[in-house]
């Protein structure tokens, strides 16, 4: 009894010691140039001192370098003090209520803590959190220096936290991309089979029968795949700045093929360009291709170059990304089908969807428990290691920069990204249930309600996790 009070002790401690941290803004203006200012980001605990959510309301004080000193003791404060002044120190040396403490005793009205290191919640207990009345937050080392290059030395700033919108925009475009990819691929899956349909009772043996064929999926091909994946995401986890590259060149090749897949049915319509290459012995063009379909090639490998060289412009190449992602969902739900309704189609279904999940919820919420930094694989992977020295992010994602101004947008993830496996997955089960319409030929009922209630409720639930 008395180790089991013991340990219901101690989980109150940890749970009483968790620090609140929220993100907020330090908006600097120069006190001699242009009035026009820029938002940085901060971390800091409410537990010091709140912050207004309005700019306005705000106060607009003399920002006072003063990294030369932690600030950890009185022999550490200027002569006149920080009156009316925002100081920054350097992080390091003593805790927060010692800094803190020392500048609202020598008159600041806040408190930035300067860190190279990752941004932490500037902690302390109840008795420290009443004895400080001004706010105290940290400020990375790069965003201080980029303070000092854009505004000179004289500046001036105001602490603040805007509230989170109720509505990001950008959700609803990614909303919209994802459905539309999975419906669009799903109903072009169910296409092929009605065409097939159509050329068995024709009895054509014509240049039509020469489309590559679909790909069923099989319980070894489940469990072969999930492997993969279980070690690719390991060894991404572990060498992640090797092989991000190769999987940036993979998604490169894969994107372009799956451009090209697209765009070919609407070029074929193209009432020029006709001609076809004239003998030669050249690998791909002794199949004399058409030079339309030649040029399209072109266009494919040119756009998946283009964004591969300026994949981190991060004002435009979200676009290319995004299109050429599409196109290889498309792609993909396309060639690649759940199996003909026999019996083996519901074995096949039920292991892919039973080793899906518990892929995806070891490497979410298992993996935490076992890594060192407590964070997950599988979010660690996605977003990139903050250790890494290449910042390259994986490409098989749709990203959508944040429309709105907000801390979170500024400090944490500047853009919404759902993963092709949320658009990959459901789109298989859709497609499915469009290749039933047509078995049955029940005028694509069940794919329109696995379209709108299945994927959509999947993809909101995705896009709020």
């Amino acid at each position: 009894m008395a180790a089991a009070l013991a340990w219901l002790a101690a989980a109150c401690l940890l749970f009483a010691a968790q620090v609140a941290c929220e993100y907020g803004m330090v908006h600097v203006i120069s006190e001699t140039g242009s009035p026009r200012g820029k938002d940085y980001c901060i971390l800091y605990n409410p537990q010091w001192a709140h912050l207004p959510h309005d700019l306005s309301k705000a106060s607009l004080l003399q920002l006072r370098d003063w990294t030369t000193s932690t600030l950890c003791s009185p022999s550490d404060l200027p002569a006149k003090g920080f009156s009316n002044q925002i100081p920054l120190v350097t992080r390091g040396n003593c805790t927060f209520y010692d800094k803190v403490r020392l500048a609202q005793g020598s008159g600041a009205h806040g408190l930035l803590i300067v860190s190279k290191e990752t941004l932490v919640p500037p902690g302390g207990n109840k008795t420290q959190y009443e004895e400080i009345g001004i706010p105290v937050a940290l400020l990375s080392h790069k965003d201080m220096l980029d303070i000092f290059k854009s505004f000179g030395r004289a500046v001036r700033a105001a602490l603040y936290a805007p509230h989170e919108p109720m509505l990001d925009y950008n959700m609803v475009i990614i909303f919209v991309m994802a459905v539309g990819t999975v419906a669009l691929g799903g109903y072009w899956a169910g296409s092929r089979d009605v065409k097939k349909r159509y050329m068995k009772h024709k009895r054509d043996d014509g240049p039509e029968k020469q489309e590559d064929e679909a790909v069923d999926v099989t319980p070894v091909m489940t469990c072969v795949f999930v492997v993969m994946c279980c070690s690719m995401l390991v060894l991404l986890y572990y060498f992640y700045d090797h092989l991000v590259y190769v999987i940036i060149g993979i998604f490169c090749l894969a994107s372009s093929t799956g451009l090209y897949s697209c765009l070919s049915p609407l070029v074929q319509r193209l009432p020029f360009g006709k001609c076809r290459v004239c003998d030669n012995s050249l690998p791909y063009f002794h199949k004399f291709p058409q030079v339309r379909m030649l040029l399209l090639a072109v266009f494919c490998v040119a756009v998946s170059v283009v964004w591969g060289v300026f994949r981190n412009e991060d004002q435009w190449a979200w676009i290319l990304q995004d299109a050429l992602g599409i196109a290889f969902c498309l792609y993909m739900l396309k060639t690649i089908r759940l199996p003909t309704f026999k019996d083996a189609s519901a074995q096949a279904c039920t292991l892919l969807l039973l080793v899906l999940f518990i892929y995806d919820v070891f490497f979410v919420f298992i993996t935490p428990f076992l890594t060192k930094s407590g964070n997950s694989i599988m979010v660690e992977v996605a977003t990139g290691p903050a250790d890494s020295a290449t910042h390259e992010k994986l490409p098989m994602v749709l990203k959508v920069p944040r429309l709105n101004t907000s801390p979170l947008a500024l400090c944490d993830r500047p853009f919404s990204l759902l993963g092709f496996g949320d658009i990959l997955v459901p789109g298989l089960l859709v497609a499915y249930c469009h290749r039933f319409d047509v078995q049955v030929q029940s005028s694509r009922v069940y794919f329109v309600a696995c379209t709108i209630e299945g994927y959509t409720s999947a993809s909101l639930g995705a896009s709020l996790s």
